[in-house]
């Protein structure tokens, strides 16, 4: 399981309290399981929150809320403590990628979702547009409160994205150096020459792609593979860009059967790479990036991609595929593009990558962009929004 941020592990204000994780329920239908799951988290939960010290505030994520918005709401009754739900999306949407709208687990979570988010003190939301559907549909109150990048999302300087180069390169070949230069310490990306130690970048070097994803249903992978396919076309039909590296993070059910299809796909100029990274070196890499890619398709379509955020935090531009309320955070050929499928994506990789590195036309302005518009940090954003709704007793 990866480690909280070392921010959060040192910080004296923070304690965490595991919760076991629940394995070996297979016994029975898979309703039966699910049903004894929900029941064995509820008390596993509740004794939990019933051990700490009397919070002020209970302040709960959903998704996902079942069973944790009714414990929640319980535990708030035996402390008089107020209970702040965060609506980062609905659960019963996610339920529904795989189970259909019309499924009975679907409608029960639905319902669930409904009732026991009216018990709560106060509501926080991450667009406006779930603040609309929240008082539209279930007569809640909430306050939008947009997810902000922390103060460790910033650009990286040279050295230490050499430093990280180097460190990744150990296993994994892609960040290996194309052509070794005795009198440097290189990458595929840096070099660090022996005499001064400065590091510069490599010339003629590949272009530096990551998305991350948590290869879920939400998130149709097969959308940048395919776009991929036809950028190795165009170099191969002649066209002025530079060879790709891809890198992809993060984890999830599906990564085997698209690292499966990863293996089938045999390009000369493109390397995908699906490494495993430290909280701190995500990060450093996305800060050394040269371009960003988000497939988070929202089951809602009320939520924003965090993985966006962190970007933007970073200065990095981002294609990012279009879904309802993505205009609230990605604004088309200001900070990034909007694309809607993979031969959309690939014509613009091709037009942000044209004679790249010399000429960095729109990518150099986006980036611009960004570093101008900078945004409220995470605690700044905190401070402003929620802050006056506990009145100031924090």
């Amino acid at each position: 399981e990866n480690r909280p941020h070392r921010d959060v592990l040192r910080s004296e204000k923070i304690r965490l309290v595991p919760v076991a994780e629940l394995r070996g329920l297979r016994v029975g239908p898979k309703l039966f399981q699910y049903v004894l799951k929900v029941l064995v988290q509820s008390v596993q939960l509740l004794y939990t929150l019933l051990r700490i010290e009397q919070p002020s505030y209970i302040l709960l994520q959903n998704p996902p809320g079942l069973p944790s918005i009714a414990v929640a709401w319980v535990a708030g009754l035996f402390w008089g403590s107020k209970l702040i739900i965060d609506w980062h999306n609905y659960g019963y949407t996610i339920m529904s990628l795989s189970h259909g709208r019309n499924h009975p687990l679907v409608l029960i979570a639905k319902w669930y979702e409904k009732l026991f988010g009216r018990l709560s003190d106060y509501n926080l939301c991450v667009t406006d547009a779930m603040k609309k559907d929240l008082w539209v549909n279930f007569r809640i109150k909430a306050v939008t409160l947009y997810d902000k990048p922390a103060s460790y999302f910033k650009e990286t300087p040279l050295d230490l994205q050499h430093n990280l180069y180097m460190k990744l390169a150990k296993d994994y070949e892609p960040f290996r150096p194309r052509a070794v230069n005795p009198s440097a310490e290189g990458s595929a990306f840096t070099e660090r020459d022996g005499k001064s130690g400065n590091v510069v970048k490599t010339r003629g070097r590949p272009a530096l792609l990551i998305s991350s994803t948590s290869w879920t249903e939400d998130e149709d992978f097969s959308v940048l593979l395919r776009a991929l396919e036809d950028y190795e076309r165009f170099i191969k039909e002649g066209a002025k860009l530079p060879a790709l590296v891809c890198v992809i993070t993060g984890k999830g059910p599906l990564k085997d059967y698209y690292n499966g299809l990863i293996q089938k796909l045999h390009f000369k100029h493109i390397q995908i790479c699906t490494p495993w990274l430290e909280a701190e070196d995500y990060p450093l890499l996305l800060g050394s990036a040269d371009l960003g890619v988000c497939l988070h398709k929202s089951s809602s379509g009320l939520d924003l991609p965090m993985k966006v955020v962190d970007m933007f935090g970073c200065c990095l531009p981002v294609c990012a595929i279009h879904f309802e309320c993505l205009h609230e955070l990605v604004k088309h050929n200001e900070n990034g593009l909007i694309f809607r499928d993979s031969k959309e994506l690939a014509e613009q990789l091709k037009m942000l990558f044209l004679e790249f590195p010399t000429l960095e036309g729109k990518l150099h302005s986006f980036r611009e962009n960004l570093r101008v518009s900078r945004q409220l940090r995470w605690d700044e954003s905190w401070d402003q929004i929620v802050l006056p709704l506990l009145g100031n007793k924090e």
